[in-house]
């Protein structure tokens, strides 16, 4: 009998980094279950190079920010595999304009804390209270929570995202320390400058930043670079960490003088 493949449910999986950390865990032997606002062009395309690497994957419509929607996302995938292995909190959105911290709305500030760390807090639980209910397996279970380097990088510009992204770090902590007597791994990944249509819009700024040396890798980070770490991660390759901060930023976060 052929043994069954792990299984990772990805946030905000459809494209951009998602996408990438989805094909990354299909490489690593993983089934997936991708969920994203709609089930678009993107997540067919998706979903296709998820099934060209081998890995069986279904589509789960939901916004995490909704939290009535999370059972719809854990029984979907239990439904669909039999177990849930991984969880990737990917999903997440930006400020809604950039702009001097005085002016912050309610509105781009509710929109960063619902979809950035309230969302992904409650449905770290849910997650987390299933796994505790089945036997540990191998692969060691995971939960990979996607930061930012915002979260420690002050940007007064969209103070509102760091609030969630430093918020979505200390998540990270605390359920690191409450799982790890359960073989649960808990990890937190940084993106730094990272080529998505989040960062689209100030690809020109960033192309300067990095010329002027803010990055010590004097390149963009792809999506792909995101995917590999969070597929070591979610395969049991940190076997002795706990809450452990990854950075993949080229350096751009390293104190220098």
């Amino acid at each position: 009998m052929t043994e069954q493949k792990p299984v990772a449910l990805i946030t905000g999986g459809r494209r951009g980094i998602g996408r990438a950390i989805a094909l990354a865990l299909a490489d690593a032997g993983f089934d997936l279950a991708v969920n994203d606002l709609e089930r678009d062009r993107d997540a067919e395309d998706t979903l296709a190079a998820a099934a060209e690497r081998g890995a069986k994957a279904i589509f789960l419509a939901a916004d995490i920010a909704e939290l009535g929607s999370h059972a719809h996302l854990v029984d979907g995938a239990i439904g669909a595999f039999g177990r849930l292995d991984c969880l990737v909190n990917n999903a997440g959105v930006s400020v809604l304009s950039r702009g001097d911290l005085l002016d912050v709305s309610v509105e781009s500030y509710d929109r960063c804390l619902s979809v950035n760390l309230r969302g992904p807090f409650f449905l770290t639980q849910r997650v987390a209270r299933e796994m505790l209910t089945r036997p540990a397996r191998e692969p060691p279970r995971s939960i990979v929570t996607i930061t930012s380097v915002n979260a420690e990088l002050a940007s007064p510009s969209r103070g509102e995202y760091c609030i969630s992204k430093a918020g979505a770090s200390m998540l990270t902590r605390l359920f690191a320390l409450r799982l790890a007597a359960h073989g649960i791994g808990v990890y937190e990944v940084r993106p730094g400058i990272i080529r998505t249509s989040m960062t689209a819009p100030s690809a020109e700024r960033y192309d300067r930043e990095i010329a002027a040396g803010a990055t010590p890798i004097a390149r963009w980070g792809e999506p792909e670079d995101v995917g590999h770490v969070v597929a070591t991660a979610a395969a049991g390759r940190l076997p002795f960490s706990v809450g452990q901060v990854i950075y993949v930023d080229g350096g751009l976060g390293v104190p220098r003088f």
